[in-house]
Parts: structure tokens; sequence; C-alpha cells
């Protein structure tokens, strides 16, 4: 006779709640992007990271993350459904490339993220600042904000691409100190957070912005420790969204917030200090980033 343990709590697959649902739409606007971005051979972190917001963005917004440096990422996170391993040659026309696309969409804010490059000595920040620059030479009113990887830990690196001056430096934390070393590949805590106060530090009128992903196993306390901890370091914005499992192979979700409590902690990161909190089941990085911009271009002149 054979026993069958039940399945443990912690094993079970947590279903979706209702709030999760996304409104697919495939309109005229969705379509033409996509097919801008094919034309043009360009990458986005929509499309390779399946960001749930992607049809209200190109299908209402008309807004997009590009994401440079190749599509294959020299990190595994295992939160992240980029690709992973050897990454492709650097395409030195491709700042040229993405600020033709930003010019021809007629964008008023653009984001530019990129895959980790650990292969190279300046972690892909020479390309990222000449994607900036490219930009502004051709598209002079649109607002940059950039998204990049620690690039490395090198101070070098970092004043290489705040001195191309976006017009917002974003660099996610991800998750709780705790759980980074499981979350996160290469990437630390504290590099992270380095990475933005030296940003701060060196351009102190550029905004600076980082994200959070829950649902992972953090408490409320450790939530509220990086909001501590990013304030600490004059990070301006925040956004605080859900983690949602890629695939099978990745984390699996341990907790599903609900819009309430999104809301509780949008309240508190506020009365932290923060110029601007996006807080949701679906927010994600960039989503509404060109409020966010508003947001914190307001707070400026309001010192």
């Amino acid at each position: 006779m054979t026993s069958c343990k039940p399945t443990s709590p912690t094993e079970e697959h947590l279903r979706k709640p209702e709030w999760l649902k996304i409104k697919l739409n495939t309109n005229d606007e969705y379509k033409a992007l996509k097919k801008l971005m094919r034309e043009k051979n360009l990458h986005t972190v929509c499309e390779e990271a399946r960001c749930p917001n992607i049809h209200e963005c190109w299908g209402e917004r008309r807004t997009a993350t590009m994401m440079i440096l190749g599509s294959v990422c020299t990190r595994a996170c295992r939160f992240c459904a980029v690709k992973t391993g050897l990454p492709n040659e650097l395409d030195l026309a491709e700042p040229e490339r993405v600020a033709d696309s930003v010019q021809l969409m007629n964008l008023k804010h653009v984001v530019i993220t990129m895959v980790a490059r650990d292969d190279l000595k300046d972690g892909g920040a020479e390309v990222l600042a000449e994607t900036v620059r490219a930009i502004r030479r051709k598209s002079p009113l649109t607002s940059i904000e950039v998204l990049p990887s620690d690039l490395g830990g090198r101070e070098e690196n970092l004043r290489m691409l705040m001195d191309a001056k976006p017009d917002i430096l974003n660099h996610n934390i991800e998750t709780v100190r705790s759980l980074t070393p499981r979350v996160r590949a290469k990437a630390t805590y504290d590099r992270s957070l380095e990475f933005l106060r030296g940003a701060k530090e060196m351009e102190p009128s550029i905004p600076t912005k980082s994200s959070l992903m829950i649902g992972l196993g953090e408490t409320l306390e450790e939530i509220y420790e990086v909001m501590d901890d990013l304030r600490a370091n004059n990070v301006d914005i925040m956004t605080i969204g859900q983690y949602l499992q890629p695939t099978k192979k990745h984390l699996p979700v341990k907790k599903y917030y609900s819009p309430l409590e999104f809301g509780k902690l949008r309240k508190i990161a506020m009365e932290k200090g923060f110029s601007h909190c996006e807080a949701g089941p679906l927010v994600r990085s960039s989503y509404h980033a060109d409020e966010q911009v508003n947001a914190a271009t307001k707070h400026q002149l309001e010192i």
C-alpha cells in the first residue's frame, strides 16, 4: 500500500486573482508599433520580459521601453524572462536606429533599458550614453529615462552615463535585502543603493528612481526597510508591483497583494518623502513613466 502525502501549502501553485486579468488591445496603434520594432531590428523589454502592460502601453499610450545592447543577458536572475547566455557583438549603429525610431514615433518620453553586459569593461555604459545623445540630437523635446544595470559597480561607468544627462536615472533594487541573493544574479542590494546614491551625487538635479517587486516572500517590515533605504540614498521616485512568475522555471509567487494593499503601500511611500510613487498589481518600472517624469520635475521646481 502506497501513501500519498498532501501537497505542502508552500508548494501549491497560487491562482491569479481577478484583479490580475489583463485587457488585450491589438488595435492599429499596437500593430503599427510592433511593425516598426521589427523593421528597425529593435528589442523592447515589453516583449522580452513579458510585461503585462504591453497592450495598454503600445495600444493606448503609444509608449515603449527600448532594450539595447542585444537581447541576451549575461546574468540569470531567477525572476526575469530575458534570455541568458553569451551576448552578441556590440552593434555600434544601434543608438542611431533607436533615435530614428523615437523621432518617427514622435514620443514625448522614452525609456531606454539594457541587458546586463558583464562581458564589457564599461558594462555597456558608452553605448547607452551615446543612445541618449542620439535621441537628444534628433528629438530635443523628448524626455529620456535610462534604466541601466549596475554597470559592474564601477564609478567611471556611471560617470560616463551621467555625463550624457538623461532626464531620469532609473535603477531597480528589485527585492528586499534578505531575498536578493536568491532572486538576483551577481547584483547586490548594497551595490544598487551605492549606484543610486552615486548618480544623485554626480548630478543632483537629475531625479532618480527605483522599483520593487513584491510577492516573493518578503515581509511588510522588509518593504518599509527598502523604502527607507532608498530615501536615505535620495531616491525620488519609487514603483511597486506584483511579481508574476514568467515560467515554471522561475521563482514561484508566494503572495498576491490586493489593490487595497498596494494603495496602502503607496500612501506610506509618499509619507516617507518620495516625490512620486506608482503602486499596483500590474505596475512595472516603466509603467506610466511619462507621468512620473512630470511629477518629478514639478517636485524639483517646488524645492
